[in-house]
C-alpha cells in the first residue's frame, strides 16, 4: 500500500522535476546596495552617518524621509549593518563578516525589522518592545527598524514613545516613512530626522548604465534617458521600469521599444505643454492632453510637474548659474529663452491656484484643460505676436492684441492754489480736506459771488448737517477762495448731481464698460463656447 502511494508521488513529481526552479531576482533587489559606497544621489545623508560612526555618536532614533524608492529602507539596513560590524572599512559595513553576511541573508537575529503598516495595533508594538530589554544575541546592537512607521496607531505610537524616550544603550530604532507629518511630534523630537531627496534623472541615468553594463544588455542611451525622466525621481521605480523594457525588447534597451513601451510618458507631456503654450499652440495642448487621457494619468500629479519646470524656469531667467547639467537642462535653457519672464510667472500662479480646481472640477481632466485655457486666456498678448489657433475655425477668430478700453476717469479741472469765484464745484470740492470735504461733496452749489455761498443739501445726507460742520465748511471756502463768504445751507431735493454722485456713477461706468470688454474678448467667448466656462462678474476689476 505505502509502496503504490510512493510510486503514485513520485509519478505526478516526474513532470514537474523535468523543469529547472526559476530563480530570477528583480533588478530593484538584485542591485540593492549593500554598503554606503554603492549608494547613490544621498551624498548628505551619508556624510552624517559615517560621521556618527566614526565619532561614535549614534542617536538613540533614526527617522529616513523621502518619497518611495530613493532608499529609506535600503539605508537603515546598511545602518544596522554598520553599527554591528565585526571590521569596518573607512566606517564602511564589510560585508564579509558574519554579521554583514547575516544580514543580507535575512537571518540577523538583532535586527528586528517591522511593516507598521500590517502591524497597527498597540497590542503588537507592546509585544515587539518587551524583548528591548533584554542584550543582543549576536550584534553590539539590537535595531529596531520600522517601515512606514506613520501607519501606527496612535495607542502604539503611545506605546513606543516611552521605549523612544529612554531606550536601553543596546537598542537602537530606524523608522522610515514616507509622510512625517502624520507623525507625532512627541515621536519626531526624540528622533533625528534625515531627509532623502528624490534621484535627478542624470544620476537614475548613469546607475541603469552600469548594471546594464554588468548585465551584458545592450542598451540605447536615448531609452534609458526616457525611463530614467519617467521614474520620476524613484530608482526603484526606474529599475522597475528598466525589468520592464528589458524584457519588452526581447533582451535589449532600444530607444523604439521604450516610446512604444511608455506610451505619451515618454513623450514628456509637461515639455510639449511648455513648448506650446510658448507657441501659442491651443491645439498642440489639448492633443497631447487627449493622448495621456488615453492612460489614465493623474492630472494632479502631471499640474505639479508643469509647476516643478516653470520653477526652474524662473531661476534659470534671473540666476543663469542655477542651471545644472541635468538630461533636460538644454530644455529648461531653451523655454527660458522662449518664455517672458512675465508669462512665467503668470502660469506659475494660474496653475498653482488651479490644483484647487481639480477637486472641484467634475472630473480631473477638464479640471486641468481649464487651468491650460486660462493661462491662453490671461496671457498678455503682444502686437507683434501671432494669434493662437483655434481648434474649431469656424469660431471667432482670435485678435492679435487683446481690445484696450479707453475708460476716462471723472473729468475735473485742476485746482489752482487760488480758484476763481467762477471755478465749478468739483474742482473747489476736490481742494478740501477731511470730513469737510466729505460734507461738500454731498452738496451741490446753487450761487457762489464776491459776498456768499449758497449749497443745496441732500435729504439723505441731512444728518451731516450741524452748526459744527457747517461752520467748518464757512472757514475752508473763506480760506480756498480767499473771499469773506457767508455760506448758506438749504435741505432740499436736488435736480442735479453732487459731486459724490458723480464719482459713483463714474465709477459704475468704468466697471459696465469692463465687463463689457470681458464678454466681448475673443478667448473669454471660445472658453464659454467650447468649454462651459462662465464670467464672474464680481472678478472683473477695471484697469
Amino acid at each position: 500500500m505505502c509502496r503504490d502511494v510512493a510510486g503514485t508521488i513520485a509519478t505526478q513529481l516526474l513532470p514537474i522535476l523535468k523543469y529547472p526552479v526559476m530563480n530570477y531576482q528583480v533588478l530593484a533587489r538584485k542591485w540593492r546596495p549593500h554598503n554606503f559606497t554603492e549608494v547613490v544621489g544621498q551624498t548628505h545623508v551619508i556624510t552624517s552617518l559615517t560621521n556618527a560612526l566614526k565619532h561614535n555618536r549614534l542617536h538613540q532614533a533614526y527617522l529616513f524621509t523621502g518619497t518611495r524608492g530613493v532608499g529609506k529602507t535600503t539605508l537603515a539596513r546598511i545602518l544596522a549593518k554598520a553599527m554591528n560590524c565585526e571590521n569596518l572599512q573607512d566606517f564602511n559595513p564589510c560585508g564579509q563578516c558574519d554579521i554583514c553576511r547575516a544580514v543580507d541573508e535575512g537571518r540577523f537575529l538583532d535586527l528586528i525589522e517591522v511593516d507598521a503598516a500590517s502591524r497597527t495595533k498597540v497590542e503588537d508594538t507592546r509585544d515587539l518592545l518587551d524583548n528591548a530589554q533584554y542584550a543582543p544575541n549576536q550584534g553590539r546592537y539590537k535595531v529596531y527598524l520600522i517601515d512606514e512607521v506613520h501607519m501606527l496607531s496612535g495607542h502604539s505610537f503611545n506605546a513606543l514613545l516611552k521605549t523612544l524616550e529612554e531606550p536601553p544603550p543596546h537598542v537602537k530604532f530606524l523608522l522610515a516613512t514616507t509622510d512625517p507629518h502624520k507623525i507625532p511630534v512627541t515621536v519626531l523630537s526624540r528622533c533625528l530626522q534625515l531627509n532623502l531627496k528624490r534621484l535627478l534623472p542624470s544620476e537614475i541615468f548613469t546607475q541603469m548604465g552600469f548594471i546594464l553594463g554588468q548585465e551584458h544588455i545592450a542598451f540605447e542611451p536615448e531609452a534609458l534617458k526616457l525611463i530614467s525622466r519617467a521614474a520620476d525621481g524613484s530608482m526603484r521605480d526606474g529599475l522597475s521600469l528598466l525589468d520592464q523594457a528589458i524584457v519588452y525588447g526581447n533582451g535589449q534597451v532600444n530607444n523604439d521599444d521604450v516610446h512604444a513601451m511608455l506610451g505619451s510618458i515618454a513623450q514628456q507631456p509637461v515639455e510639449s505643454i511648455l513648448h506650446a503654450l510658448a507657441q501659442a499652440d491651443a491645439p498642440a495642448i489639448l492633443n497631447q492632453i487627449d493622448d495621456l487621457s488615453q492612460l489614465s494619468p493623474d492630472f494632479g500629479d502631471l499640474l505639479q510637474q508643469l509647476l516643478q519646470f516653470l520653477h526652474r524656469i524662473a531661476l534659470v531667467q534671473h540666476v543663469p548659474t542655477t542651471l545644472t547639467h541635468d538630461l533636460d537642462a538644454e530644455v529648461v535653457a531653451h523655454l527660458a529663452k522662449t518664455i517672458s519672464p512675465e508669462d512665467v510667472q503668470l502660469y506659475y500662479q494660474i496653475g498653482l491656484l488651479g490644483q484647487k480646481d481639480l477637486e472641484l472640477a467634475p472630473d480631473p481632466r477638464s479640471g486641468f484643460e481649464m487651468v491650460m485655457l486660462r493661462m491662453f486666456t490671461f496671457r498678455p498678448v503682444k502686437s507683434e505676436n501671432v494669434a493662437p489657433q483655434l481648434p474649431n475655425q469656424n469660431v471667432t477668430p482670435m485678435s492679435q492684441a487683446r481690445p484696450q478700453v479707453q475708460i476716462q476717469p471723472p473729468q475735473t479741472a485742476p485746482v489752482s492754489e487760488t480758484p476763481r469765484i467762477t471755478d465749478n464745484w468739483n474742482s473747489i470740492v476736490s481742494g478740501l480736506k477731511g470730513m469737510t470735504k466729505q460734507f461738500a461733496s454731498r452738496c451741490v452749489l446753487e450761487q457762489l459771488d464776491e459776498s456768499q455761498c449758497r449749497l443745496s443739501l441732500d435729504p439723505e445726507f441731512q444728518s451731516l448737517l450741524d452748526q459744527d460742520s457747517a461752520a467748518k465748511l464757512e472757514n475752508a471756502l473763506r480760506d480756498l477762495l480767499a473771499k469773506p463768504l457767508k455760506l448758506y445751507i438749504e435741505v432740499k431735493a436736488l435736480a442735479t448731481h453732487t459731486p459724490a454722485q458723480q464719482v459713483v456713477q463714474a465709477q459704475e461706468n468704468r466697471q459696465q464698460l469692463a465687463v463689457e470688454a470681458i464678454h466681448q474678448d475673443p478667448n473669454v467667448i471660445y472658453a464659454k463656447t467650447h468649454f462651459d466656462a462662465q464670467v464672474l462678474p464680481e472678478t472683473i476689476q477695471p484697469y
